[in-house]
């Protein structure tokens, strides 16, 4: 609550008193909120909040602590007699916390809000200081505050799947099941048991055959065998693995010799990654702009953009890559979600390992796996259609026959509509060069594509 921490230029408008008053408070715990007198501000309260830093680590922590923020500041309101309010971003980027994803919490919170207080409020005013942020609320608010019929209808299709709880908190399936009484056992008919069977053992068939295994997580029940006994078997699967047939290297498509991981192994692997990934400062892997996070598709589910020609261009360090990209997708991976692929001006110059794919996939984990609603791939080619029928017959038939091709933007727009995408330059200049110019306008100001009339 002091100058540093404070929303830029608060102290200075208000003056020295609120600088004093504020060191009589003792601090403020985040997600709580204080008030205090307006001094030379043109109001009559100043609300304090503190915002959570953010981890993806603790992404839901984090939601729900912000969510508290918001909601905070808002029973103060109506505790001091006020009916209005205008709030600064109370995430900033010093705590590292994601824009758009913070943007959602906080204008759900509000609605959430709004529904029980609609009588005692009369005003909440979203405040931004920067082209990003304004941009951000300009789009979403329509979906969570709908004007008319039309806007209605769009948010219907266009509304995150997740939009929390009754107070706009992020709701954790895990401390759901966690909490909830076990489900009754199911009415059968009695186990027959061996005849020789000894009757001191008879409990034991009983135990065994247990109606909990259907809800236990096969990842979690997995015994973790002993490290030499584990990589003894390694270095056997991969011996045999090796002098087995090796189809796809015969094809130049890789080395897929490696031995598969057990569900254990998978989440151990990820869970290494993903520590390492939290630990580094991957700033200039996000300026590449390969992937980056877009809005929802047509059915609600986040989307994460991936730009294939930058990362044939600007891509020289791999194992970096792929530690920003298990940071990035891991908010995504705990619920269905969407991938659009841009390979505009992207030529496949060498044939893709699939080794080094089916890796990629070993370290997302088979929550990403499960969790993948559909990739999206626009302006495909003869290569790399070749490359994920190869994927598909030889690193993973399930997740990758969840490709859909498109060749036109307007195609993509049908799946993913066009303002809930960051769309390169290029890529529309490369759509107009492939399909042609003809029966086709690009607005210059807001790129989007559409039939001439």
């Amino acid at each position: 609550m002091d100058e540093a921490h404070s929303s830029p230029g608060l102290h200075d408008a208000a003056g020295p008193g609120l600088a004093e008053e504020c060191a009589t408070l003792g601090g403020c715990r985040t997600g709580m909120a204080k008030v205090t007198k307006p001094y030379d501000l043109p109001a009559r309260k100043i609300i304090h909040t503190v915002g959570p830093k953010y981890a993806i680590k603790y992404h839901n922590a984090a939601e729900n602590a912000l969510s508290h923020c918001y909601r905070s500041c808002l029973e103060l309101l109506i505790e001091n007699g006020l009916q209005s309010i205008a709030m600064g971003c109370i995430y900033t980027e010093a705590k590292n916390y994601p824009r758009e994803p913070a943007a959602h919490v906080a204008i759900r919170t509000v609605r959430r809000f709004l529904e029980k207080q609609k009588n005692n409020i009369i005003a909440v005013v979203f405040c931004t200081v920067s082209t990003t942020d304004t941009e951000i609320y300009k789009r979403l608010l329509p979906l969570y505050f709908p004007r008319d019929k039309h806007e209605e209808q769009v948010a219907l299709s266009k509304l995150p799947a997740d939009v929390g709880d009754e107070n706009g908190e992020t709701i954790s399936d895990e401390r759901k099941i966690r909490i909830k009484p076990l489900p009754k056992r199911r009415v059968s008919t009695p186990p027959e048991f061996p005849v020789d069977l000894p009757v001191s053992d008879v409990g034991l068939v009983s135990r065994n055959s247990s109606h909990l295994d259907s809800f236990l997580d096969p990842a979690f029940m997995s015994m973790i065998k002993d490290p030499d006994q584990r990589r003894m078997e390694q270095w056997e699967k991969t011996a045999e693995a090796q002098r087995g047939w090796n189809c796809a290297k015969l094809i130049g498509y890789g080395d897929l010799g490696r031995p598969t991981l057990s569900a254990a192994e998978e989440y151990s692997l990820h869970s290494r990654y993903l520590s390492k990934a939290n630990s580094l400062n991957l700033s200039e892997i996000a300026e590449m702009k390969i992937v980056y996070r877009g809005g929802v598709d047509s059915e609600g589910h986040p989307v994460m953009v991936v730009v294939g020609a930058h990362f044939l261009l600007r891509c020289l360090d791999l194992e970096r890559f792929v530690l920003y990209v298990v940071k990035e997708f891991e908010p995504l991976i705990q619920k269905p979600f969407s991938i659009v692929y841009f390979h505009s001006a992207a030529s496949l110059q060498v044939q893709p390992d699939l080794g080094w794919m089916r890796r990629l996939q070993q370290i997302l984990g088979r929550k990403h796996q499960r969790n993948l609603h559909a990739i999206y791939v626009l302006h495909p080619t003869f290569g790399l259609k070749a490359a994920v029928f190869g994927l598909q017959m030889f690193v993973d038939n399930v997740v990758w026959k969840k490709v859909v091709y498109v060749d036109r933007l307007l195609q993509l727009f049908r799946y993913v509509p066009r303002e809930q995408l960051t769309i390169p330059d290029f890529v529309f200049q490369h759509d107009l060069e492939v399909n042609g110019g003809t029966g086709l306008i690009v607005d210059p100001r807001t790129k989007y594509v559409y039939n001439r009339p």
